[in-house]
């Protein structure tokens, strides 16, 4: 179907969904969007009071928040693709995806996921990832991908963290991006020690510890992204690999 255009973004909708202190629903205006592009530019610190760019533009927007006042406390973005246009996905620009051009099956980017920093209950993300289950559901997407992000680009605090990436969840060879970005952290070919689990997992950013629990994979490097402040690794997740332990609690939530 190619890259989801505006005019076509609703028809890859999803009806509200409220559980207990929270709420999400898709943004519907340009206030919404602004919304979500406020709270983006706070929760990744980029010293200004927007983030936005050309991918807003085709891509539904998931706001969650929380009932009591209407406070957005968490966003993300969907862009829907297929292997014939994965070069105008987000992920393209860091990574050369021409391996998942021959996936079979639609695929679903998932971006600019974040929480507020002042918010620290659990049952955002969970409702977060309601929300997209909810969409991947209706429209049988297949591949769920996006890029995870570590704060900060010094590789050293997280040398545990990528070793247990590289022992645990490399993504499959058929399917791995190559190195695009001009700078990159080969953490596969580098880290070839044993990870010290509990220090892995307390380094391990939240969203790509949920992907990692449902099954996801990551890129055999990290791209060194001094713009954004971050290192992230390209992240994969198969949706017919979930453990259907972890697709049943996802579906109850729905």
């Amino acid at each position: 179907m190619g890259v989801l255009s505006a005019s076509a973004s609703q028809s890859w909708g999803m009806p509200p969904l409220t559980k207990g202190k929270y709420r999400a629903r898709l943004a519907e205006t340009p206030q919404d969007l602004c919304a979500a592009q406020r709270l983006r530019a706070r929760c990744f610190g980029l010293g200004q009071t927007m983030d936005a760019d050309a991918f807003d533009a085709r891509s539904i927007h998931v706001l969650v928040e929380a009932t009591a006042d209407d406070a957005l406390v968490c966003c993300y973005r969907l862009l829907a693709l297929d292997g014939t246009c994965l070069e105008q996905s987000y992920a393209a620009q860091y990574y050369e995806l021409s391996a998942l051009a021959a996936y079979e099956g639609q695929m679903l980017e998932l971006g600019r996921f974040c929480v507020a920093p002042e918010r620290r209950d659990g049952d955002i993300v969970r409702v977060a990832w309601a929300a997209m289950t909810e969409v991947v559901d209706r429209h049988s997407v297949q591949l769920l991908f996006g890029c995870s992000s570590f704060a900060g680009v010094e590789t050293a605090q997280y040398h545990d963290a990528f070793a247990m990436l590289r022992a645990r969840h490399l993504g499959p060879k058929r399917w791995l991006p190559r190195v695009k970005a001009p700078d990159v952290f080969r953490f596969a070919e580098r880290l070839r020690r044993k990870p010290d689990v509990k220090k892995a997992m307390s380094r391990m950013p939240p969203l790509l510890r949920t992907y990692l629990l449902m099954g996801g994979w990551v890129s055999d490097h990290a791209v060194v992204d001094h713009q954004m402040n971050t290192l992230h690794v390209f992240t994969g997740l198969e949706i017919g690999a979930i453990p259907d332990s972890r697709k049943r609690l996802l579906r109850a939530l729905v």
